[in-house]
């Protein structure tokens, strides 16, 4: 059964750079959509960046351009590499193992992340202004 843990996270001031990780127990590939999401209690979840078993990367609006998804397949390990933070961001990211979205046949992954096969115990990210 996969099982993520999170790291990186921490404090920055504004338009500075983080990376956060999240080791996979087993390979990322076993599920199609891997990523991150990002919430804190009481607010609404924001999908931030999803890929997929043919390595097609997803970001929400707000981050495209800043943020950057990857994956480590020889660790089992996904990167987020944030740039150019601003105090928006601040959240607790999690890392999500997300159901695809599918019509009919036709499944891919999006931001959407409104069901969740698995997720971790996320990573505080905090950015000052």
């Amino acid at each position: 059964q996969m099982q993520l843990v999170e790291s990186g996270g921490g404090s920055v001031q504004a338009g500075g750079s983080l990376r956060l990780s999240c080791v996979s127990s087993v390979d990322t590939y076993e599920q199609m959509c891997m990523g991150w999401f990002r919430q804190i209690p009481g607010k609404e979840r924001e999908g931030v960046a999803s890929i997929d078993n043919l390595e097609r990367l997803n970001y929400a609006d707000s981050v495209k351009g800043r943020f950057t998804l990857s994956r480590d397949n020889a660790r089992n390990t996904l990167h987020l590499q944030m740039n150019n933070l601003k105090p928006e961001d601040t959240d607790m990211y999690y890392c999500a193992a997300p159901q695809p979205t599918c019509s009919g046949d036709d499944c891919y992954c999006d931001v959407g992340f409104e069901r969740l096969n698995v997720w971790g115990r996320g990573t505080q990210v905090t950015v000052s202004s």
